[in-house]
């Protein structure tokens, strides 16, 4: 064992930028009136008792997600990357990124009620503030003229709100098309879906055809801008490296 964990931490070094995927943010906040660095960088989540905390992550349904997994990568390979591609392809720079920015507008919502429910008061104004400058000045969103006052995009999502309030975890869990997460976050994604739909049904009236359109560049712009590709670390041990870099961010996120 002691083998296998020095290779795999050896690797994660090596490819660590790529495995965005996972949720990995490196991006500075904010707390109270200071900006402080990133809430887990790369030295951070490969020091050693990061590791031996989260080494052997609980994971009895393996065999499920390891086909899960490679089903993912099938359908990334055959029909997400192609949808990117010609999507890249059609899409002029300035389109794809007022695009982006308007959906990370509509994201934001999910981040603002999210804060609210774990009590942060600080994000939930800054949020507030993001919505409210992108959302007027920044034409519904296409424009991101908060981050460039001062107001960085920040993220929460009702797994983090569970975790907040002393939910566990549970078991890793492979969610098809979505990737690594636990039996908890899995249960806030279902949430947050669910509660995304209704506000934006509240906020947009929109036919069924229109709904789907939504969803489908919804998606689109979410895989365009995760650089992560299965099976090209190289690794024997990717879906273990990916568990374990998984559930160490995602947990580090919760305590932050």
């Amino acid at each position: 064992m002691e083998t296998l964990t020095t290779r795999v931490r050896a690797t994660l070094l090596a490819s660590l930028a790529v495995f965005s995927l996972v949720g990995c943010s490196t991006a500075t906040v904010r707390e109270g009136d200071e900006d402080i660095e990133p809430a887990f960088p790369a030295d951070r989540i490969l020091q050693e008792d990061v590791l031996l905390a989260i080494e052997d992550p609980y994971d009895p349904w393996e065999g499920f997600n390891r086909t899960m997994y490679r089903f993912n990568y099938h359908f990334d390979r055959y029909v997400f990357l192609p949808a990117v591609r010609g999507y890249q392809a059609v899409l002029p720079d300035v389109a794809e990124t007022g695009i982006h920015n308007f959906f990370n507008n509509f994201r934001d919502i999910r981040t603002l009620y999210n804060s609210i429910l774990q009590a942060k008061g600080r994000k939930t104004l800054e949020t507030t503030s993001r919505i409210l400058w992108n959302s007027s000045v920044g034409l519904l969103g296409f424009i991101d003229v908060a981050t460039h006052m001062d107001l960085p995009r920040q993220e929460e999502d009702f797994g983090q709100t569970l975790g907040r309030w002393g939910v566990g975890p549970g078991p890793y869990l492979v969610l098809p098309l979505l990737g690594p997460s636990s039996l908890r976050d899995g249960i806030g994604t279902g949430v947050d879906i669910f509660a995304m739909g209704l506000i934006r049904d509240q906020i947009i009236d929109l036919e069924i055809w229109q709904r789907v359109v939504w969803g489908v560049v919804d998606a689109i712009d979410t895989r365009a801008n995760i650089p992560f590709r299965y099976f090209e670390t190289g690794s024997a041990f990717e879906y273990e490296m990916v568990r374990m870099l998984w559930s160490t961010t995602r947990e580090l996120e919760v305590q932050r």
